[in-house]
């Protein structure tokens, strides 16, 4: 079946033109002017936006984040609220498997809840041990089995040393995989955490005091160090929150450190730690996250770090709790599970603060939102792309409407919006997903099951 997108207005991380897009199936067969008399399907695209379907390079469905807590969103649903919002692919963020799991143990797990994805979807694996066995079975996944990418943690209960990191960079240079890092110094933020505890300091913003930003920094310091070490080893910092870790991440790639990449979120473009106040603690406990929302200064330097090309990645960190279980914080932050939601309205908050307030051009907002990640996470140019031959995902943004962001519209799971109320400049009129319209006008048109899994494989410098 062949599929025109009439008299649009075509664009890429490269350039912007007035064209037709045209996809026989699931792939992009042409761009240019075409008689719209010969085709099976015609949507009128005149003075929208189209562009790359957007990656989403950081979420959590399912996350089992502990015995107590799992996060709302299925592959299902998820994918739907993605797709309305959207994105037509995410990598997802694999939850720690069973107390000394091997690599396998959460892939397994994961490669079954995937299958009722509505978009299509990949995996980052996860660390929760290293040692020979383990770098011998990283070796076989990142070269035989499409998992590029792996998550290590510095905090948490599967908290790597210094010497795990530099392990396993040293093997992830030699297989050319990826090591993605939630980087902040456990000892630091454990320390502070317990001192506001006994000192009776429980309310949500004692959350965002026992996690300063220095604790990124320092802890971000030691991965870029470490990846150095190792021969320049591939290194992708996860939500960047701080002005002062995006500061090492820009001193180390002006100092020619190669492979470093740097992803912030949403969140931290946008959101300060005013949350945590607003209307009392339990409005508060909405936002505990990890790293939590930092300063206004530190949005501004984040966008500064989008403008002059320091982030390469924007994406969500998704993983939504009920009201009722953030509510267990009430009398100590640390009973509120961490996560919030956003892979809904990522992609309209990043295009209405970003590009309709003049702060990026269209074409770097493609390049965050789909193109850098599908080249960093080896999906390029089947995704993040409108060349010929790449599968038809396509996000169509019309600039003219507005909106309010509202959790009443919300598709997903999630019981509210950390942007709710936000007045928002572009609405997303048409989503597809390999050639197959899944979303329009906020209304999912896609099914369940239709995502595949992607392989994925890349070489790095």
């Amino acid at each position: 079946m062949k599929t025109l997108l009439k008299n649009g207005i075509i664009i890429t991380d490269k350039y912007t033109k007035n064209a037709d897009l045209l996809i026989e199936d699931e792939k992009i067969l042409a761009i240019g002017k075409f008689d719209e008399d010969k085709y099976d399907k015609v949507y009128d695209m005149t003075d929208k936006y189209i562009m790359p379907g957007m990656i989403d390079a950081h979420t959590h469905m399912e996350l089992q984040q502990s015995k107590e807590y799992r996060s709302l969103d299925d592959f299902y649903t998820g994918t739907v609220a993605a797709a309305v919002g959207g994105t037509t692919t995410i990598i997802d963020h694999m939850a720690f498997g069973d107390d000394g799991a091997d690599l396998h143990n959460s892939f397994n797990t994961y490669k079954e809840l995937g299958k009722k994805a509505a978009i299509d979807y990949a995996f980052h694996g996860v660390f929760q041990r290293v040692d020979g066995a383990i770098l011998k079975e990283l070796k076989h996944m990142v070269e035989e089995e499409g998992v590029l990418s792996f998550k290590g943690y510095s905090t948490y209960g599967y908290a790597l040393s210094d010497e795990d990191f530099f392990r396993i960079f040293k093997q992830m240079k030699e297989s050319n995989g990826l090591l993605t890092i939630h980087s902040e110094n456990d000892q630091m933020t454990n320390y502070l955490r317990d001192k506001f505890i006994k000192d009776n300091k429980t309310d949500a913003i004692y959350h965002a005091l026992s996690r300063p930003n220095e604790t990124e920094e320092e802890a971000v310091d030691t991965m870029l160090n470490l990846a150095k070490m190792a021969d320049d080893a591939p290194v992708y910092i996860v939500h960047t929150s701080t002005k002062e870790a995006l500061n090492s991440l820009r001193r180390a790639k002006e100092n020619g450190q190669k492979n470093v990449f740097c992803e912030t979120c949403t969140q931290y473009l946008t959101l300060t730690d005013e949350k945590y106040y607003e209307n009392g603690n339990e409005e508060g406990l909405k936002y505990i996250m990890a790293p939590p929302l930092r300063k206004k200064e530190d949005n501004e330097a984040l966008w500064q770090g989008v403008i002059d090309g320091t982030v390469d990645v924007i994406a969500t960190d998704h993983c939504p709790f009920t009201l009722e279980e953030k509510k267990n914080g009430l009398n100590d932050f640390t009973k509120a599970p961490g996560g919030a939601p956003g892979v809904e309205e990522r992609v309209r908050v990043i295009f209405s603060e970003g590009v309709m307030k003049d702060r990026i051009s269209p074409e770097r907002f493609v390049e965050v939102m789909s193109t850098n990640p599908a080249k960093i996470f080896g999906l390029y140019p089947q995704k993040g792309s409108l060349a010929i031959g790449s599968d038809a995902d396509i996000t169509v943004i019309d600039p003219k409407k507005e909106e309010v962001l509202t959790y009443k519209n919300i598709k997903g799971l999630s019981e509210y919006t950390p942007y709710e109320g936000m007045k928002i400049k572009g609405s997303i009129s048409h989503v597809f997903s390999r050639g197959k319209l899944v979303a329009k006008n906020n209304e999912f048109l896609g099914e369940r099951g239709y995502g595949k899994w992607l392989y994925r494989k890349r070489k790095f410098d």
